[in-house]
């Protein structure tokens, strides 16, 4: 995140990848200049066709009949192809939509050959068309010589929506297997030279539902808004991988992620190209075809009317419907549910590893959802296939996790062991902290050829430390805390914050850095690329004037002042006082120190708000009003802009968190909803753990991760943070379950990446080549703060699918609806039919009983433990179910701190909440 430099015409400057792999010099001009310079093959020259169909006004080029334009006739001038680039990318080897690829072999070979309709452009010859068919063409003129498939290609009008049709046929005297068959989704997705504003005007995300026969595309527009284009199967086209295509030129990097394609069969890849990975779904060929034997396969193009209304699209389309809750990431002690709507009956469910889950039909919801409980018994990825009685299988993919206590008591147990860095000889005065961790390797990151990750700072090498600091929140361990007060009092403090001079409380940038002339020799492993630009000097490594930096710092102080003045006995080297003076003055100089970047929303910048709130607790009103004025300044910025959460980076995921929060706080409500749209358009819900609640990402592999490429990352920390907001808005409108099924995909996506033994990855790699954690801690630590700031149970019911209960497990008893809390930190607790938001700066709850005839509530807290032997509970109503009634405690407690402060016993202490009259 450090290359992109800001400026006024364009938003961003994007530097050369090339310079990331330190040869600056390699290129004379830009890979989009080189693009422009080779010749077009697309034949554009004869011109294009056009037509209307139902949904969208459709644009061919005539030569190659591959898609110019779709465009929606609700908002016809909208395209949601890169048909502005026609030209420009009317180059052999661009993929369009309409091309095709295959991998084929004859009987009795091994080798698998490649074809593709967009290697190498020749004219395609029409065939005569009539209704339903808008246009066809025999593809043998744009395919090698030797093909051996003859290949036709139908645009047509089925169902009253728009179908892609290809018709396959052996024109060999042998018989073949296809090991491979994708169609490229080419959609708009390139942001290359274009402003927030342009960017959420006419760009695209999509992301996959890769469930086989059930699988689907949504391709989203970046500003949230309808329609929603939707791709799905209409002929033997299970979405069974979703692959990158790699080879297609157009430059990939910060603006573009690349394209990929609509996989149908894999085999062929799973032989060589993907053999080391586990896919998500069993890789399959086609059946030997005999010669001049034909085969059919086939898309359609649906389209919804918004983000929220693609499942009611797909339902009416006679689409396979799944919802999961709390998701597809299954604690261990959780009970899960599966709802699953589709016109057929479920005929068979077989589940991958065979152990890894267990299902129970549990009768009908009131829309006719059949429901399933499902347990997570085996640690893993694991996969459910439903075979329907017409035929349809359906794939959802779930990853299964030990107790959210487990995760989260094993990572911190690994950060303050494995992680703990303690060389009093280090060079850098790096020494104690928690440091970056190769997980590949088993072994601690003390050098790198990016500073930061050995450097204690930025998200990447801050990671390790900060996630420290979140986990103790949540789960206070007295050895671990007191190595973090070590940390911070002679680290942090003093050595990468400064503690006295001009530049006192502003961050550095990084703690390593490259400068042998400074160093003895042999301090640098020579086996290290320095020479690049993410090799810091001492200079740069001592810069201030990232504010990104200030954000990790601010709440490492802010944990060990709330750990301090929550809690007995914890924290024993400095008082609440010292902690908490730190944290304000941390936050005031990331405006002041650091004014360039602190225009943008920050990741992780909840902690600012958090630190508001507790100034105003403690009655530091001078300070507060001068923390919250800064924050207004930013805020009032954001309100001039149509888009407020621009970055350091052309387009990024990580300052809407920040961006919404203070929206929301300072009234400007038009934004907080601009705000919002945008994050549900980048993070779907879909019936796959990695996908679902994943916000989007996919550059922070060459920032934060081991393997370093650009690609789109699950889970990376985009989840976490994002997840802040959703939740939040899901706190004002308790009726939009939608927004509850994303924020919590993303609050579970934040602990997914944790390892059985307690390793924290920086993300998932998609790629089907890999599928797997990225080897480095690199940035995670972000992710883990979104859990920790943001972990909740929620009780809610919902008119189709019934009570449902995230972060919990429900008991129903006649009137009564109980859950059980099982989230790490067991210390907040939404009540959706009350509108009622319990948190515990101290204490954890154990259970929540609603009675729906009385509306009373009853809670139970867990015993007092050594550190604990006071709650401190907060009652908040974010909405007004109760007709302008609050809620309040039947029996008086002392406030302390806007807090009621409730003495805990040796066994469980019972609690009533009701209306007051």
């Amino acid at each position: 995140m450090k290359k992109i430099c800001f400026n006024k015409k364009y938003g961003y400057v994007l530097m050369l990848l090339v310079a990331w792999l330190g040869t600056p010099t390699a290129f004379a001009q830009s890979p989009w200049d080189a693009l422009a310079a080779k010749p077009s093959t697309l034949g554009l020259d004869s011109g294009l066709m056009a037509f209307n169909t139902p949904d969208f006004q459709l644009k061919l080029v005539k030569a190659s009949q591959t898609v110019a334009a779709l465009n929606p006739n609700s908002e016809n001038k909208f395209d949601f192809t890169p048909g502005e680039r026609l030209e420009l990318r009317s180059k052999d080897g661009m993929y369009h939509l309409g091309d095709i690829t295959f991998k084929v072999r004859s009987g009795g070979t091994t080798d698998w050959k490649s074809y593709s309709t967009a290697a190498k452009r020749g004219t395609v010859t029409a065939i005569a068309a009539t209704a339903p068919v808008l246009a066809a063409a025999d593809l043998t003129g744009t395919l090698p010589q030797d093909a051996p498939l003859l290949v036709q290609r139908y645009w047509e009008v089925r169902d009253h929506h728009l179908v892609l049709r290809f018709v396959l046929q052996n024109k060999t005297q042998q018989a073949l297997e296809i090991g491979a068959l994708g169609i490229p989704m080419v959609f708009n997705n390139i942001m290359e030279g274009k402003s927030l504003e342009e960017a959420h005007a006419g760009n695209v995300f999509y992301d996959p539902y890769i469930g086989k026969d059930a699988g689907y595309l949504q391709v989203t527009r970046l500003s949230g808004h309808g329609p929603v284009l939707l791709v799905v199967p209409y002929k033997n086209a299970s979405l069974e991988a979703y692959n990158p295509l790699l080879d297609d030129p157009t430059p990939r990097g910060i603006t573009f992620e690349g394209f990929h394609e609509w996989t149908i069969y894999s085999r062929a890849y799973a032989d060589k190209e993907w053999k080391d990975a586990e896919p998500w779904n069993t890789p399959t060929s086609s059946y030997m075809l005999k010669p001049g034997e034909v085969r059919e396969y086939a898309l359609q193009f649906l389209l919804a009317s918004s983000v929220k209304s693609i499942e009611r699209k797909l339902a009416e389309s006679n689409r396979p419907v799944a919802i999961g809750v709390p998701g597809y990431i299954l604690p261990q002690d959780v009970n899960a549910q599966l709802f699953l709507s589709y016109k057929e009956k479920v005929k068979s469910i077989q589940v991958e590893p065979q152990r890894a889950l267990t299902l129970q039909p549990k009768g009908k919801a009131a829309n006719g959802y059949a429901i399933y409980e499902v347990k997570g018994n085996q640690w893993g990825r694991a996969r459910l296939s439903i075979t329907y009685n017409d035929g349809l299988c359906q794939t959802i993919s779930y990853k299964v996790i030990k107790a959210e206590k487990e995760v989260v008591k094993d990572y911190g147990r690994f950060l303050t062991q494995k992680q703990w860095f303690n060389d009093k000889s280090d060079p850098f005065g790096r020494s104690p902290s928690v440091i970056s961790y190769d997980y590949e390797k088993g072994e601690q990151v003390t050098q790198d050829s990016r500073a930061w990750i050995a450097g204690l700072s930025d998200e990447g090498g801050a990671g390790g430390w900060l996630g420290a600091m979140m986990k103790e929140l949540l789960q206070p361990d007295k050895q671990e805390v007191s190595r973090l007060q070590q940390f911070v009092n002679n680290t942090l403090w003093g050595k990468l914050q400064h503690s006295e001079g001009k530049e006192k409380y502003g961050v550095k940038k990084s703690l390593f850095y490259y400068q042998p002339d400074e160093m003895p020799a042999g301090t640098y492993n020579t086996a290290i690329n320095y020479k690049t630009w993410a090799a810091w000097s001492h200079k740069d490594a001592n810069d201030v004037g990232r504010s990104y930096n200030y954000p990790h710092v601010a709440a490492a102080h802010w944990a060990l002042y709330r750990l301090a003045r929550n809690h007995t006995g914890l924290v024993t080297e400095q008082n609440w006082q010292w902690y908490l003076d730190k944290a304000y003055n941390t936050s005031m100089a990331m405006v002041k120190l650091a004014p360039y970047y602190a225009q943008f929303g920050q990741m992780e910048g909840t902690v600012f708000y958090l630190i508001l709130m507790d100034l105003k607790a403690e009655g530091w009103f001078t300070l507060a009003n001068q923390l919250e004025n800064a924050m207004k300044a930013r805020a009032n910025h954001w309100r001039t802009l149509q888009y407020p959460f621009g970055s350091e980076m052309p387009w990024d995921s990580t300052g809407q968190e920040e961006v919404y929060l203070w929206s929301k706080y300072f009234g400007y409500g038009d934004k907080a909803a601009v705000t919002m749209n945008a994050i549900l358009a980048y993070m779907p819900t879909v019936p796959h753990w990695g996908y679902n609640g994943s916000a989007r990402r996919y550059w922070d592999f060459l920032y934060g991760g081991k393997l370093q490429r650009v690609e789109r990352q699950l889970h990376h920390y985009g989840s976490g943070l994002n997840a802040i907001p959703v939740l939040s808005e899901y706190r004002n409108h308790p009726e939009d379950t939608y927004l509850l099924r994303v924020g919590y995909g993303g609050t579970l996506g934040a602990i997914s990446n944790i390892t059985q033994d307690g390793f924290g990855s920086a993300a998932f790699h998609s790629f089907p080549s890999t599928l797997k954690i990225d080897g480095l801690s690199g940035d995670y630590g972000s992710n883990f703060f979104g859990y920790a700031v943001n972990t909740a149970t929620y009780l809610t019911h919902d008119k189709e699918l019934g009570w449902l209960a995230f972060g919990g497990n429900l008991e129903l008893n006649g009137s009564w609806v109980k859950v059980n809390v099982t989230t790490a930190a067991q210390s907040q607790l939404y009540i959706a039919p009350l509108g009622l938001w319990l948190t515990l700066d101290a204490g954890t709850f154990k259970s929540a009983s609603y009675n729906t005839k009385t509306r009373q509530l009853q809670i139970s807290l867990n015993a007092a433990d050594a550190y604990t032997p006071v709650a401190y509970l907060h009652i908040q109503q974010p909405t007004a179910l109760t007709g302008g009634k609050k809620y309040g405690l039947t029996k008086s407690f002392s406030q302390q701190r806007g807090a009621f402060a409730i003495p805990l016993k040796k066994t469980i202490t019972q609690l009533t909440l009701a209306e007051r009259k």
